[in-house]
């Protein structure tokens, strides 16, 4: 099928001087920066994207995205991160142990060190993160391992709080995709296989059960995350085009994010190590609510409240926050009718959602 909108495009953000940033972490993998810069300032931003997504979702050409966004309001120097649950690398579709801990320990200390190094190391750094990449930069903040002027964290953070079916599927799918099917990962456009293929079939099958809409990447994807149909969005805040080009803008992954995530659910609801006994990761707590109490950095909490991927997962964080250490600085933003992923790439998000970003960011701006 003919692409609508081409692949990896730069043609959302087209009055920007794009540069492409390679950069290694400490464990051996490429990682990668996009820069957009219309003018020099002393608030630079990083949006993080979550897993099998990109910095493609930040950049969309079809709605007024959020670097564009961020450009007209007078952040002018903008980095997007691609880490390691990046669809724009191979590094999910293959079989693997990382977790959220490598991302915390390894991939943003060093995204951080590179915006500084390309930006200037006396500019004021602001991120906003988006699921399980947000959850990784916060757990990355609360282990002491960044220093940033501030975060915003969009569905969850360091309290994972999941629906009963997708705790269902997170016990019994990973065990049916690698040891039953012998599928090292699962992906939202398997339909579009050249011929038939297990993962063909799987997604003609999970298609009967989802006549919500006529797209098959929709319901892949509502397989691979939440419980819902669709699950991570609300259909009439996308454009028909970003709802089309699903199998575009999240790619396939393996499903050991999937395990950390849930045991964190049933470690009660807490961010926690995924291997414990892991020599490489002693830099890390085993609870990542261990040091709250030492954490100063500023963080919007965000989420839809139809959310049904982390449900209320930065409802419950605040709220245990506070419990923890009265008088934080942290604060709370409820989008109303937003999902999961639609307060990114939803078709309206510059005049609904973005707007609601800017007091918290021009109080820390200078």
């Amino acid at each position: 099928m003919k692409r609508e909108i081409p692949l990896y495009t730069l043609e959302g953000v087209p009055n920007a001087a794009v540069t492409v940033h390679p950069f290694p972490t400490e464990d051996g993998l490429g990682l990668s920066l996009l820069r957009f810069l219309t003018a020099e300032c002393d608030d630079v931003v990083m949006i993080v994207h979550g897993l099998t997504t990109s910095s493609d979702m930040f950049i969309m050409p079809e709605h007024e995205n959020l670097v564009t966004w961020l450009h007209g309001r007078g952040f002018t120097d903008v980095f997007t991160l691609d880490f390691r649950m990046s669809n724009r690398f191979p590094y999910n579709l293959a079989p693997h142990r990382y977790s959220m801990d490598d991302c915390a320990l390894y991939d943003h200390p060093a995204a951080v060190r590179e915006v500084r190094r390309i930006a200037g190391n006396g500019k004021r750094l602001h991120v906003i993160c988006h699921c399980l990449g947000a959850m990784s930069f916060v757990m990355s903040v609360f282990a002491r391992q960044v220093e940033v002027t501030s975060v915003i964290a969009n569905s969850v953070a360091l309290t994972p709080r999941i629906p009963t079916w997708s705790r269902i599927k997170g016990t019994v799918f990973p065990f049916v995709l690698e040891r039953v099917m012998s599928v090292p990962y699962v992906s939202p456009r398997w339909s579009d296989d050249p011929h038939l293929t297990i993962g063909k079939v799987l997604s003609k099958a999970v298609s009967l059960f989802h006549r919500e809409c006529d797209v098959p990447a929709c319901h892949m994807l509502s397989l691979m995350w939440g419980s819902g149909w669709p699950a991570l969005y609300e259909h009439a805040n996308l454009a028909e085009v970003t709802h089309r080009r699903g199998g575009d803008l999240y790619g396939g992954t393996s499903l050991n994010y999937h395990r950390h995530a849930l045991k964190m659910v049933r470690a009660g609801n807490t961010a926690v190590r995924m291997y414990p006994d892991k020599p490489e990761h002693a830099a890390l707590p085993m609870s990542y609510l261990d040091h709250a109490g030492e954490v100063t950095t500023p963080i919007l909490f965000v989420t839809g409240t139809s959310n049904r991927v982390f449900t209320d997962s930065n409802v419950e964080c605040i709220r245990r926050l506070q419990e923890r250490v009265p008088g934080n600085p942290h604060e709370l933003l409820l989008l109303d009718g937003y999902g999961h992923q639609d307060p990114f790439m939803g078709a309206r998000v510059a005049k609904e959602v973005f707007p609601r970003f800017m007091p918290f960011l021009e109080r820390l701006a200078g």
